[in-house]
């Protein structure tokens, strides 16, 4: 395996499907600030598994990338 995809694949969750503790900490946040934003619709509700709840790694990357970024202006806010 080269240096790069190595580099890469340590950054990578262990596993795809993570409970709601470790989604919070995937980005960095806290369960009760994590939970805010699956309720608000900022981040992914999670998949089922019987009466499990799990999210998926690459849900919370897209809704993650999806977030503003400070100083750039929203693109979709209709008052600008």
């Amino acid at each position: 395996m080269s240096e790069r995809k190595a580099s890469v694949a340590a950054r990578l969750p262990i596993r795809r499907g993570l409970g709601e503790a470790e989604a919070a900490m995937y980005i960095g946040l806290g369960a009760s600030k994590f939970a805010e934003l699956v309720k608000d619709g900022r981040m992914p509700r999670p998949r089922l598994i019987d009466n499990r709840r799990v999210w998926d790694v690459d849900d919370i990357d897209a809704a993650f990338r999806a977030l503003p970024i400070e100083g750039e202006e929203q693109q979709d806010n209709p008052w600008h």
